[in-house]
């Protein structure tokens, strides 16, 4: 394993860390205050700002390997740009056009749509002029088995016919989110991994009825367009709308998870160091009891359990992204489940000790701390929650050590 930067990605690299530091750090305050005085799930004039800067300066679908769409990046040559969007992950990832849940269902179309369905709906989020949902967890079953999903998708002649209620359907309250790529299923017997199917639902369509937003820790998410709750009731789409074949949605679950938990958990070691570097700058300029509070035993473990922890689950991350480039995400399902545990717990811990560091500021809206606190822990429960990870990592471990001592990983 070699994680040195090719000339491509440290070009890439110093001028996305540039845009960072002078147009995107700058921007927070702006961007949040429209935010503030915007209506509810409105789109921030600043981001729009950010988006065209960012596609003059070459930043823009950083995140697609596949060279007729994107940037032509492999997981390992996109990860370490990943993680300096992480350090502002309310606005990097939207101003780059590399902001979930789009990048999942980008690649979703670029690797299974036919002809038209890309010219329809991959080719306008590509360029930033929609944005789009994934409709998959269902709030009566529990969601982190798949095999529970209850949302019916039934032919019906040239048509399909959906059923059901999704929520966390994230981006769906706002306007400029036009389309759902919804996972329901689409036969009730069978290899219960062939009974799901995935189809494109327009959010205009008769009997899509988006109800509410659910919010996280009270955070309303606003600019990025809520966490919807849909009702599809009864919705009619053509038959073209499928997304790959009938019976194959469980398996493009598994290809669009895999590369957006590499995006996800090195934007999380990116939110890391944001949090350390405030940490840091906090407690060398507050006194108490006739000591910086840098000069404290208790900080100064916090600093250097921080940078252990960063730099154990960075190098996991890499070599993750590294295996999906080599042998595949199948042949990486192991370390894939591995980051996607360890990378938020990475980042919870060290944003809730810059949080302590801070005192009351540090909820407070002065900084960006307790938003990104509320993003780090929903992503313990996203993609698939820890214990079931924990759960898969488990089995298979066990599985490995039920012969010879293994050798190696």
């Amino acid at each position: 394993m070699d994680f040195e930067y090719g000339s491509k990605v440290r070009d890439v690299r110093a001028r996305l860390i540039a845009f960072m530091e002078d147009r995107v750090l700058p921007a927070e305050s702006v961007y949040w205050q429209q935010v503030h005085d915007g209506p509810p799930f409105g789109h921030p004039p600043v981001m729009e700002e950010l988006k065209e800067e960012a596609r003059k300066q070459g930043l823009w679908n950083l995140f697609l390997p596949n060279q007729r769409w994107g940037a032509g990046l492999t997981n390992l040559e996109y990860a370490p740009l990943a993680e300096v969007t992480g350090w502002s992950p309310f606005l990097a990832p939207e101003a780059l056009n590399s902001s979930a849940p789009d990048t999942g269902n980008m690649e979703l179309l670029a690797e299974f749509g036919t002809t038209e369905q890309q010219q329809q709906w991959l080719v306008p989020l590509l360029e930033g002029e929609i944005r789009s949902c994934f409709s998959m967890t269902e709030p009566d079953v529990a969601s982190s088995d798949a095999n529970n999903i209850d949302t019916r998708i039934e032919r019906d002649g040239d048509h399909y016919v959906i059923s059901g209620r999704k929520w966390w359907s994230s981006g769906a309250m706002s306007e400029r989110c036009k389309v759902a790529i919804l996972m329901g299923v689409s036969a009730t017997g069978g290899d219960r991994h062939r009974r799901h199917s995935m189809i494109i639902v327009p959010l205009d369509s008769p009997g899509v009825h988006v109800r509410r937003s659910t919010t996280v820790f009270g955070y309303d998410d606003g600019p990025h367009g809520g966490h919807a709750d849909i009702l599809y009731d009864g919705v009619r789409v053509p038959a073209s709308n499928l997304l790959g074949d009938e019976g194959s949605g469980f398996a493009m679950a598994q290809a669009r998870l895999g590369p957006g938990r590499i995006h996800h958990c090195m934007r999380l070691v990116g939110m890391a160091e944001r949090a350390l570097h405030l940490l840091c700058q906090r407690v060398e300029g507050r006194v108490t009891f006739g000591r910086t509070l840098a000069e404290h035993g208790l900080i100064q473990d916090w600093v250097a359990e921080a940078r252990v922890q960063i730099e154990q689950v960075r190098l996991l991350v890499l070599k993750t992204a590294w295996l999906m480039d080599t042998v595949g995400n199948k042949g990486a399902r192991t370390e894939i489940s591995a980051i996607k545990v360890a990378a938020p717990r990475l980042a919870v811990w060290v944003l809730d000790r810059a949080i302590q560091a801070h005192g009351g500021a540090g909820v407070s809206q002065d900084f960006p701390l307790a938003p990104m606190y509320a993003h780090a822990r929903i992503l313990q429960i996203a993609d698939g929650p820890d214990e079931v990870h924990k759960l898969s990592l488990a089995r298979r471990e066990r599985d490995r050590h039920s012969g010879a001592l293994p050798v190696s990983a």
